[in-house]
């Protein structure tokens, strides 16, 4: 492989969970719930599909679902699909739900998958460029600033500032081109099929992960180092 392309989240990094999240963003507002009514609360977002990063929606709202379809392609349509879907769980103050978008692209909000920082840097060690390409609706790069893994990516493409979202091909391609390294050449590694997976209609080999919380999933990644080959040796074409 002459470059390898990394899905963002459940792929490199994890979000935290739903009742993190909510906790974090009342904490931040000085504000208290219940116990009880704090949990039931986090799960009706989390039904609701309203982190970002987190559970899909169990339903998308129909006065949701045309903006819900296209919400990687701007900023203004990402918050509006996820404010408008937490926005249907009832919240002790109507400025929480703009909070809680806030919060989730704080990086305090994600973690790095345990062995993303190793994968990266065997890549980088190997001297093959790292491009993440990533459905979302802003700028990601300050959280791998933050955990210290900027310093592996070579190129970031990120859907909301090209216009265009995964699985439709151009996206990869540019992120190809960023990196010099044409298709047939290049590894997709992502944790969703129909999204990361349009890879494939370029040309890109394509390795999944599962997507789990970063505790459950400790090496997930570390075979893209194998499919890549050791430093110093080329890698044979399959």
């Amino acid at each position: 492989m002459a470059a390898v392309l990394f899905d963002f989240s459940g792929t490199l990094f994890r979000v935290e969970s739903t009742e993190s999240w909510l906790r974090a963003v009342l904490a931040e507002a000085a504000l208290t719930l219940p116990e009880p009514e704090l949990t039931g609360t986090a799960r009706a977002l989390e039904a609701a599909g309203a982190l970002p990063g987190g559970a899909s929606p169990r339903r998308v709202p129909a006065d949701l679902a045309g903006v819900w379809a296209v919400r990687d392609e701007s900023a203004e349509l990402h918050r509006t699909a996820y404010t408008g879907l937490s926005r249907r769980v009832p919240l002790p103050d109507p400025d929480l739900y703009d909070a809680l978008y806030e919060r989730h692209m704080s990086p305090d909000a994600w973690s790095p998958y345990p062995d993303a920082a190793e994968v990266l840097r065997g890549l980088r060690e190997r001297g093959v460029p790292v491009g993440v390409v990533s459905n979302i609706g802003w700028d990601l790069r300050p959280v791998f600033r933050a955990h210290g893994l900027d310093a592996y990516v070579d190129a970031y493409v990120l859907s909301y500032e090209h216009g265009v979202q995964k699985p439709d091909p151009r996206l990869f391609s540019v992120a190809c081109d960023a990196l010099g390294a044409a298709p047939q050449e290049v590894l997709m590694v992502g944790d969703s099929r129909s999204a990361d997976g349009g890879a494939a209609a370029l040309g890109c080999r394509v390795h999944f992960v599962d997507h789990l919380p970063a505790a459950q999933r400790p090496d997930g990644l570390r075979p893209v180092l194998d499919l890549v080959g050791p430093p110093g040796r080329p890698v044979q074409p399959r």
